[in-house]
């Protein structure tokens, strides 16, 4: 039985041109080692899953390639790069903060920004999740971070730069990676799907990016599961399974009955959701984020905030002709009280039913009050 590597670390980036949805920090990186303006220090902010500590590995691996292109990726041939491409560099060291948060790690760490290089010109020191480090541990790094010895870089990552003192804030060089657009994350997954042999339609692959809320690796996590549930096969019949995900097309007509004040149209359908095993709060916040992307749809100029793939984008433009922006409103001012009260409910169901109820009265209540 071979060995199975997952997608996040078989397809982890090896250059900064291969870092998704990141484009202007790495531009920015590339253009520093161009044309020599390195910082001594960086720090790498962002939420989980959108390329911290792979952006790091690159810019240490990159920094001391003795081949660089005209473009200032690395060669990956280089004594150097074929070290760090196995694992054995002695010029780049990564240091976890989250288990190695004690003044004694720092002073380790210390110890071996001393040391020269042996091979290329700098040593790097990459510090993960740094936030971690406790108080006492960021002071006794205070003073190597502010003068450090020329041959030392330092890259630090966290998740949560607020938790960093300014002290140390003020001597790095700070880029804040964003979340990752699920178009991005889709085209990402369309490459991997196509070098694994994966069919898989671009309606599944959409969901997975919107499950994964911005965060590449979670994505590719995803994508793994769906691939061993389905067979190789991804549709997406198979992710909303897989994943728990509830159909777009109940959301369609839950407002198409209450643009026709069918009640018991609605009722019906919520039954049919419930019977399928989707909580109650689930629905209510598919509903308004629905009703979200119906109110998107009625200006061109925010057309570019919808994040779902071609076929159901004129789904939606279609519902957005026939939904006012009063219908729109009101009704989510509804759902946000029914989903801030469904907790306190006794009777759950009922709950959510009433606010169908009176969903499906909001347009005869328009109509009524321009007689």
């Amino acid at each position: 039985m071979s060995n199975f590597v997952v997608s996040a670390r078989k397809y982890r980036p090896q250059t900064f041109n291969t870092v998704v949805g990141q484009s202007s920090i790495t531009t920015t990186l590339k253009n520093a080692i161009n044309k020599q303006h390195l910082a001594q220090a960086f720090l790498f902010c962002g939420s989980r899953g959108v390329g911290k500590t792979t952006t790091a590995r690159i810019l240490a691996k990159t920094i001391n390639c003795f081949n660089l292109d005209e473009n200032a990726e690395p060669c990956n041939n280089c004594e150097s790069c074929t070290s760090f491409n196995e694992g054995h560099s002695f010029n780049i060291l990564e240091l976890d903060a989250a288990s190695n948060n004690s003044v004694e790690d720092i002073r380790n760490l210390i110890d071996q920004v001393r040391i020269a290089p042996q091979v290329g010109k700098y040593k790097i020191f990459i510090i993960d999740e740094v936030h971690m480090l406790s108080q006492a541990a960021f002071n006794a790094f205070l003073k190597t971070l502010e003068e450090p010895p020329e041959h030392a870089i330092f890259i630090l990552a966290t998740t949560e730069k607020h938790k960093i003192l300014p002290t140390i804030l003020s001597r790095c060089q700070i880029f804040d990676f964003h979340r990752i657009k699920v178009d991005d994350i889709v085209s990402h997954l369309k490459h991997i799907a196509k070098e694994e042999s994966v069919k898989a339609d671009d309606k599944a692959l959409h969901i997975i990016g919107q499950k994964a809320d911005g965060a590449l690796r979670d994505a590719l996590s995803i994508f793994d599961q769906i691939v061993s549930f389905s067979g190789g096969n991804i549709t997406y019949e198979s992710v909303i399974e897989n994943l728990n995900v509830l159909d777009y097309d109940y959301y369609f007509k839950v407002v198409d009955a209450s643009l026709n004040s069918d009640i018991s149209s609605n009722l019906l359908i919520y039954h049919d959701i419930l019977d399928k095993g989707f909580d109650g709060s689930q629905f209510i916040i598919g509903l308004a984020e629905h009703l979200r992307n119906v109110l998107v749809c009625k200006e061109e100029a925010s057309l570019k905030l919808l994040e779902v793939p071609n076929d159901i984008k004129d789904k939606y433009l279609a519902q957005s002709k026939a939904c006012s922006v009063q219908f729109i409103l009101v009704a989510l001012n509804l759902l946000k009280e029914t989903e801030h009260h469904f907790k306190g409910s006794k009777n759950k169901r009922l709950h959510v039913e009433v606010s169908l109820m009176k969903l499906s009265s909001i347009q005869s209540n328009i109509e009524k009050k321009k007689v």
